[in-house]
């Protein structure tokens, strides 16, 4: 039986208030580690610490990195600066727009410092990562969660990056499916229904929202100095993904835009000064409510927009350019809505197929062969 052994000596011990054999060692960086090993005899207790000690003495002789003591808080808040100092307009490679940082802030500060605040950064282990997750489910749908996790995934990574870890314990977690894409779209009454049940100063907004396919905050943004009539096109300059994007204008976009003066508009500024967001999210709510349209919201005039073009026969990659999607995994949510435009592609091969002469050696050959 191994002895009792005082906990500031390296060493195997015993407790009595717990069972098993007990490990005692110094960390490379000199913290007093204590661990109950999962073996049943003391021969392999003494084995499982000299793998221990071995460990210790790789770290210091390689030069491995020593892990912090930092909370989880505490380094949350220097990760959170060192994204805010990285926040640019030209989005590249180690750069994150405005709007990133923000959704990242509320993301750490609302979030994952509550759950993970006291704890020691070196200390989280995958277990806890998942405790995390298993926290969300249910509070929130798949798609939260996700955005959640990338974020966490991201500042464990800058963790890393400044050597107060050496693994990521997110990696490899149990992060729930992606949800499939939502894809709603109006009929041609329906949309009218709230057109006509919009306010005055809401309507505008709405028409150039589904005939352009922006997004709500890229639309409010816009400037009059952002539109060209004769290049045809809007300069959206504050996008989702922080790189400039044309948006057409259409017969139905030059539409609104001369109902809204653009001949003869002469100031420079927002083309909706004075509006925000939630006004018109919360406006064109009443408005489908009014026109008796259930389960459409203000984003659904992107995928209005998208929906239509593929219906129409618009090809996905095309699509993918003009919706600003960096990943075409977004756009295959519409790749569904083309089934007659796929079905006359396919038909095209009844030309070929019918070059040869009806009853000719290789029409007959060919009609065998199926």
């Amino acid at each position: 039986m191994a002895k009792k052994q005082a906990h500031r000596r390296d060493g195997i011990y015993t407790r009595p208030d717990a069972p098993g054999y007990w490990g005692s060692w110094t960390a490379a960086d000199g913290r007093r580690i204590r661990r109950r090993f999962k073996v049943p005899t003391l021969q392999q207790a003494k084995e499982a610490l000299a793998a221990e000690r071995l460990k210790v003495e790789e770290a210091i002789k390689f030069g491995k990195p020593l892990l912090s003591e930092a909370t989880f808080a505490s380094f949350a808040d220097e990760f959170l600066d060192y994204q805010k100092r990285r926040i640019s307009s030209a989005v590249v490679r180690g750069k994150v727009s405005k709007t990133e940082f923000e959704r990242q802030r509320g993301v750490v500060e609302g979030h994952l410092k509550p759950f993970f605040g006291a704890v020691r950064l070196a200390a989280i282990r995958r277990k806890d990562v998942a405790e995390y997750i298993d926290s969300r489910v249910g509070k929130v749908g798949d798609g939260s969660i996700i955005k959640e996790m990338n974020v966490l995934k991201r500042l464990l990574n800058i963790a890393i990056e400044k050597e107060m870890i050496v693994t990521n314990p997110a990696h490899r977690a149990p992060v729930p499916k992606a949800p499939e894409g939502r894809v709603r779209y109006l009929t041609a009454e329906e949309l009218g229904k709230v057109l006509e049940a919009c306010p005055e100063w809401l309507r505008p907004i709405v028409g150039l929202l589904v005939s352009t396919g922006t997004r709500r905050g890229e639309m409010l943004r816009v400037r009059w100095e952002d539109v060209s009539i004769p290049r045809r096109e809007i300069r959206l300059r504050h996008t989702k993904s922080g790189k400039e994007r044309p948006a057409f204008i259409n017969d139905l976009v030059m539409h609104v835009l001369t109902s809204m003066g653009a001949s003869t508009h002469k100031n420079r500024g927002l083309l909706f000064p004075g509006v925000t967001p939630a006004q018109v999210t919360v406006a064109f709510i009443r408005a489908c409510k009014a026109a008796g349209v259930e389960d459409f919201s203000l984003h659904d005039l992107r995928h209005h927009y998208a929906s239509i073009l593929r219906q129409n026969g618009v090809d996905l990659h095309t699509l993918q350019k003009l919706l600003g999607h960096s990943d075409p995994r977004m756009t295959d949510r519409y790749a569904h809505l083309s089934q007659p435009f796929l079905l006359d592609a396919a038909k095209r091969l009844d030309t070929v197929l019918s070059l040869a002469p009806a009853g000719s050696t290789e029409s007959t050959a060919l009609r065998d062969s199926v």
